[in-house]
């Protein structure tokens, strides 16, 4: 498969490049003059998917890009049976059918197979049929959901010979289920407006950069000096606030990423960069990330707390979280459940994640002991909260 491919770029090439005057049958003919209409154009029962390019087994001049430019009068023609288009998504994507205007298409029917690939090697069949051969407007094929990342039309000639001409052609995307996420903090909007406050001393120690990056085309860069203290409270710190308020009883799952710079400080005292706090003024959170010496902590339950996960403190590389909480002040009913780096290394365990009659709000990016005399740089990025496991993953 993988010399099918080369050899289909270089079809694109040469007819991209014009070489030669290509053999026509004169069945094909000129292209038809058709009125292009907006009914025309619809694609019945298919959510369109964007394609980000295109192969073809070849082309009498009639280029396969023409199948993506909204014309029912133009082209992609070539002649011999098992002649192909290839659509590639740029990602893999959840696939339901394909939607095809056939070229001519009101005079004879096509013979076609639809196949889908992850990889552009690999492919399943996942449709064959014809055409109606009783009108120019797209037809949707559908079938069975499935996700791939390229979407190949293999035409076996038609009803009066064998040529493959398809004027317009879509993959379709499979119905999309209800999401379950709350809240995105990931920074794609450029800047922190995605939180409801900050508590920073000025604006470069809480800044959205866009590098190093976890996932899309921001994060935040979160710096701290000592001294920095701009709620004239205990520690040192800068954090973004977002007032989630999670109600007594409420159950939900956090994906976050943080990496700790190649010199973030090594001392034995308490470096938070992520917390959920609770409402009243004072004391340590219910629930708390931080860096102690060369680890990393999960503490519940405040000072002293308990300290329900470490690990070794890991400079220089993303660290993935998802975090499943259920809050409550009922150590019987509140839990927690947290992965590191897709792995489960904390099951579920029953502990009390509020304090009684107080409810939490998060805060990120570095809080610390005020006796730490170096600076410290953690980057945070990818935040989401969900209701469900899958609108994290």
């Amino acid at each position: 498969m993988k010399k099918t491919l080369l050899l289909a770029e270089t079809f694109l090439v040469l007819a991209a490049f014009g070489c030669g005057a290509p053999d026509l049958d004169t069945s094909e003919g000129a292209p038809e003059t058709l009125q292009t209409t907006e009914a025309a154009l619809t694609a019945p029962n298919c959510t369109q998917l964007a394609v980000s390019s295109l192969l073809a087994s070849g082309n009498d001049g009639n280029l396969p890009g023409n199948t993506l430019d909204d014309l029912l009068t133009t082209r992609w023609s070539n002649f011999g049976k098992g002649s192909w288009l290839d659509y590639d998504l740029g990602t893999s994507k959840s696939l339901s059918g394909v939607t095809i205007a056939w070229h001519q298409g009101n005079q004879r029917s096509s013979n076609f197979t639809v196949s889908t690939s992850p990889d552009g090697y690999t492919y399943t069949t996942a449709y064959t049929g014809r055409s109606s051969g009783t009108t120019t407007a797209a037809e949707t094929y559908a079938f069975t959901a499935r996700t791939a990342r390229r979407v190949r039309i293999t035409v076996n000639g038609n009803s009066l010979n064998d040529w493959a001409s398809i004027a317009e052609a879509r993959p379709c995307g499979a119905p999309v289920a209800t999401s379950g996420v709350v809240w995105r903090g990931d920074f794609e909007t450029g800047d922190r407006t995605q939180w409801t406050s900050t508590q920073m001393v000025s604006s470069d120690r809480l800044a959205v950069v866009t590098s190093p990056l976890r996932e899309g085309r921001y994060a935040l860069k979160a710096t701290v000096r000592q001294g920095d203290d701009p709620i004239n409270a205990s520690g040192n710190r800068n954090e973004l606030v977002k007032m989630t308020r999670e109600p007594v009883g409420s159950e939900y799952y956090y994906r976050f990423s943080t990496m700790f710079s190649s010199d973030f400080p090594s001392v034995r005292t308490w470096q938070l960069f992520t917390q959920w706090h609770h409402e009243g003024s004072s004391g340590s959170p219910p629930l708390e990330f931080y860096v102690y010496g060369e680890e990393m902590r999960l503490n519940i339950g405040g000072d002293p707390g308990v300290i329900v996960w470490k690990a070794p403190l890991v400079r220089g590389r993303w660290q993935d979280f998802i975090l499943h909480v259920k809050w409550s002040p009922d150590a019987t009913v509140g839990f927690v459940e947290l992965y590191h780096q897709g792995q489960l290394v904390l099951p579920k365990r029953h502990i009390a994640t509020m304090f009684p009659g107080m409810l939490n709000y998060l805060k990120v990016g570095l809080y610390r002991s005020d006796t730490v005399s170096q600076s410290g740089v953690v980057y945070h990025d990818g935040w989401v909260m969900a209701r469900n496991l899958s609108d994290v993953l």
